[in-house]
């Protein structure tokens, strides 16, 4: 299937079907997906939390019972959630990890090259850290890029998802313990095959026109 295909076969899953799971094939797939997934300066700001168990779904979705009340099936009838966290914290030490690991994957050659990512990364998340103060903002951004990659490259496993916004941060935060370990939750991405029920499977996609979209200079 042409990547242009999956973009307009993809579709937003309202309900899934709670007795279709995941193969350990499809789950390996989308823990590549979500590692190779681009960041600014290859910042990889990000942790992934990936709900399996049914007591793992079912704590991510008591945390829905009153305003988000609507995505608490979703998340129980998911065969997997992931909760996208970002890092509240990129200090030095983090830093230093990234330019070790690229190091050890053979991405720093020389001496120079090394100096350079070093110099050019850190300039990055100072400006967001330091000067503008919106390293959080900066950071959603990136958790988004690895949102976006895993939507696409799992209609491409015609597996079925829905993107989840409509959460509680500060409760899944505190049912799942992240703020010990310097995250935080951003988005929620729920994991399945579409159950009968899914009435959007069936409703054809919509979209502006390409003469409001697009411009060419």
């Amino acid at each position: 299937m042409q990547i242009t295909q999956v973009a307009q076969r993809r579709h937003t899953t309202k309900a899934f079907d709670p007795d279709r799971r995941l193969s350990a094939a499809d789950l390996a797939a989308v823990r590549i997906l979500l590692r190779n997934a681009a960041s600014s300066v290859n910042s990889q700001p990000w942790h992934f939390v990936i709900a399996s168990s049914e007591a793992g779904r079912g704590m991510i979705a008591d945390t829905m019972k009153s305003a988000y009340a609507y995505n608490e099936g979703k998340v129980r009838k998911a065969s997997q959630v992931i909760v996208f966290c970002g890092r509240k914290v990129l200090d030095e030490a983090y830093l230093a990890s990234l330019l070790e690991q690229e190091a050890v994957d053979g991405r720093l050659l020389t001496p120079e090259a090394r100096a350079i990512q070093e110099k050019t990364r850190a300039h990055y998340v100072g400006l967001h850290r330091d000067t503008l103060g919106d390293l959080d903002a900066w950071v959603d951004r990136q958790v988004y890029l690895a949102l976006g990659s895993l939507l696409l490259g799992v209609a491409a496993l015609q597996l079925d998802a829905c993107p989840l916004e409509g959460f509680d941060p500060a409760a899944v935060d505190a049912a799942l313990g992240l703020p010990e370990k310097g995250l935080r939750s951003v988005v929620m991405l729920a994991l399945g095959h579409r159950g009968e029920d899914d009435f959007n499977a069936a409703l054809p996609k919509s979209r502006l026109p390409e003469t409001v979209v697009f411009s060419e200079i």
